[in-house]
């Protein structure tokens, strides 16, 4: 496995922290659940080092040790699945360079939101791919921009394909995991999400091995399960507030019996890591209700760590991410979704041994 060269040395001191930090009171109060250790999942790829839901930040992400790849379901004009963080697409992409969709910059509502730019459902698939990817976080991340403007929107066919090659060339099962983004808006404006994802599912024969389907969304994932796919499923879930149009907020459903709700469509939840500290018992509660628990998102940057993780004081430098990973290993969680798969990789292999 090979690091990119300006933080190589950082990369390679902090891996001594995954054995203190895993023997240490906080992380050993519980074992994890089965012998494999945690599933890496890379987070639109490989984000920390590529710019988001690329070919090359999927690539990436499994050259790293990744076990799963997420794309984010979004849908064009002509009902295509194309895989972006958000329907609004000026931060991920060259669009506000292109003088000739000037004129579809607009304002809409989108989940109770006002938001301006481009969006996905304005464009056609043919003129979505005349459009270059670019970083979304460039004060953040500013060496991914090398990788600005050479490669293009993805569809979610092309990401099964390439997912499909990967294994082969790995020698192992990647899987897909999709997440349905906005699909209460997107069923607003005729273009339901869900058909498109289960017609992708099936035109592809992809098995519980190929795909897990998450959303923020109850109702999408209800409708995926009454498709009778055979994936599983899994429920994401927020710090605050509640899913778009549902009156049962997050809060009620990271309850015991909010819980065993979900369990009865869905075998995974993703919660916000910072909803699995002590003395919050989510993790513990969600085990006993039969689900599989994956958190989100880690990062390696000072700014997305714990103040406990934080070195110096730029907040775009480096902190201790292996302790951070060391510590929810340590409490059992069954997967983690990663900015940095290399990093997360490298920590399970030190939490393992």
């Amino acid at each position: 496995m090979s690091f990119p060269h300006p933080r190589r040395r950082s990369i390679l001191l902090a891996t001594a922290a995954v054995s203190a930090a895993a023997a240490a009171p906080a992380a050993a109060s519980a074992p994890h659940q089965g012998g494999r250790g945690p599933l890496v999942i890379g987070h639109r790829g490989a984000a920390g080092w590529r710019p988001e839901h690329t070919a090359s930040a999927y690539a990436y992400a499994v050259r790293a040790g990744a076990d799963w790849i997420e794309p984010d379901l979004v849908a064009t004009k002509d009902h295509v699945l194309v895989v972006r963080h958000e329907n609004e697409i000026s931060g991920t992409t060259d669009v506000s360079r292109h003088p000739e969709f000037a004129g579809r910059r607009t304002t809409k509502t989108v989940d109770g939101r006002a938001v301006t730019g481009w969006f996905t459902e304005d464009f056609t698939l043919a003129e979505l791919r005349t459009l270059r990817v670019v970083e979304r976080l460039p004060l953040v991340r500013n060496r991914n921009t090398v990788f600005d403007g050479r490669e293009r929107i993805m569809t979610f066919q092309e990401v099964v394909d390439l997912a499909r090659s990967l294994s082969k060339e790995h020698g192992r099962r990647i899987t897909v995991f999709p997440e349905t983004k906005h699909p209460a808006y997107f069923r607003s404006v005729g273009l339901p999400l869900e058909p498109e994802l289960i017609r992708t599912v099936r035109r592809n024969r992809l098995t519980a091995r190929d795909c897990v389907v998450q959303s923020f969304d109850p109702a999408s994932l209800r409708q995926v399960a009454a498709a009778r796919l055979g994936l599983p499923l899994w429920q994401a879930l927020g710090t605050s507030g509640a899913p778009y149009g549902h009156p049962v907020t997050y809060k009620e459903m990271m309850t015991p019996a909010g819980l065993r709700e979900i369990a009865s469509y869905a075998r995974w939840i993703g919660p916000d890591k910072s909803s699995l500290v002590p003395p919050l018992t989510l993790l513990d509660d969600a085990h006993a209700a039969g689900l599989k628990v994956g958190a989100y998102t880690f990062r390696a940057e000072n700014q997305y760590l714990p103040a406990e993780y934080r070195k110096g004081t730029a907040p775009a430098d480096f902190g201790d991410a292996f302790a951070e990973y060391a510590f929810h290993f340590g409490r059992g969680v069954d997967a983690v979704v990663t900015d940095f798969p290399d990093l997360a990789a490298a920590a399970r292999d030190g939490f393992r041994s």
